[in-house]
């Protein structure tokens, strides 16, 4: 079978280069894809990794960054975050025409939709939602020099950035016109929080970016999906976190979420329980919300726009723009500004 994005006799040539023993066949298959980077599970007759490398169309310039999950999942090894250990990392793309990084496997199971979740208790979802939020304040927490990171980001001026960025970002995928869209650039630029301590972000910090312990479902084995992260305003990753709890972020996945099930928190219960776990106060939440709904928006106009040039990996991505709209009102709304 033909794997979008994959060369299985390439990249076992790789794995032998950087001195990784493939002991017998290589056997690759798709995990996910479609919506982000292209996901693959590799393994031989002994050893099993995950594969990650960007789509194979409709790339955007910040998105899709291999070079950004290799150095944070390298340096945050052994820390109070728990990741998979980097294996190796080809940053030209010469094995699969496109940069790849290649990490151990981690046994466990992502919940992904509410299916997954029925799995688990009430007190078992408690749990491991509890143990998310945890993890996330500990990310903030870990000290960016001390981990060999203090290059990996900017974080003075951050949120500024990110409104132009995410602006910029619509610019290139847009399917359609919204005015909602630039009425939330607008009051977003003129809504500007003081500058807050960098952090470490992950960027798309939700359950289903987390491999979790079957057995034990508050122990969270390991955080994935690292191309967003960089250094920055902390509450930008829980803003996302909470505005994830949204019923439109269903279209935007293609699927009956697990973030968006009523079994869990709401959103404001999830901002308490991260200002305890952090003793962080939230200031200036709605602004933070704000964004946090402009770049959701984005996203999801960007998996639309994929879809249309052709890679689209199934699940309704096509229509995941019908979200854009709901996005941009709650942003709006958020700043105390009337949609139209």
């Amino acid at each position: 079978m033909t794997l979008p994005g994959m060369n299985v006799a390439a990249l076992e040539r790789f794995l032998r280069e950087q001195g990784v023993e493939v002991q017998g066949e290589l056997r690759v298959e798709l995990i996910s894809g479609g919506r982000s980077n292209l996901t693959f599970a590799a393994r031989d007759e002994v050893s099993r990794w995950v594969v990650r490398r960007p789509p194979v169309a409709g790339l955007t310039p910040s998105a899709h960054d291999m070079a950004r999950e290799y150095t944070v999942t390298r340096a945050l090894h052994g820390s109070a975050v728990p990741v998979a250990r980097t294996v190796a990392f080809d940053a030209e793309g010469d094995a699969l025409g496109a940069p790849m990084t290649v990490v151990e496997f981690v046994d466990g199971v992502v919940v992904r939709d509410q299916d997954d979740l029925a799995a688990f208790t009430d007190d078992q979802v408690a749990a491991c939602v509890g143990e998310t939020v945890r993890i996330l304040a500990a990310l903030h927490a870990v000290d960016p020099d001390a981990a060999g990171l203090s290059t990996f980001g900017r974080p003075a001026g951050f949120v500024a950035r990110q409104v132009k960025l995410w602006a910029s970002q619509w610019d290139r995928v847009k399917t359609r016109e919204l005015t909602d869209v630039a009425r939330l650039a607008e009051a977003l630029a003129g809504a500007l929080p003081p500058e807050s301590p960098g952090a470490i972000v992950h960027g798309d910090f939700r359950i289903d970016n987390t491999i979790v312990d079957p057995a034990d479902p508050a122990r969270i084995r390991a955080v994935v999906d690292w191309e967003l992260s960089t250094l920055g305003d902390p509450l930008t990753d829980v803003a996302l976190m909470c505005v994830y709890r949204s019923p439109a972020f269903d279209l935007v996945l293609g699927r009956r979420a697990a973030w968006t099930s009523p079994r869990l928190p709401d959103a404001d219960a999830l901002a308490q329980a991260y200002a305890v776990a952090s003793c962080r106060d939230l200031d200036n939440w709605g602004f933070y919300l704000a964004l946090a709904n402009f770049k959701l928006g984005v996203i999801a106009e960007g998996i639309t726009h994929r879809a249309v040039q052709g890679s689209d990996a199934g699940s309704d991505a096509a229509r995941a723009a019908e979200a854009t709209p709901e996005f941009m009102a709650a942003g709006l709304r958020a700043l105390n500004c009337v949609p139209n």
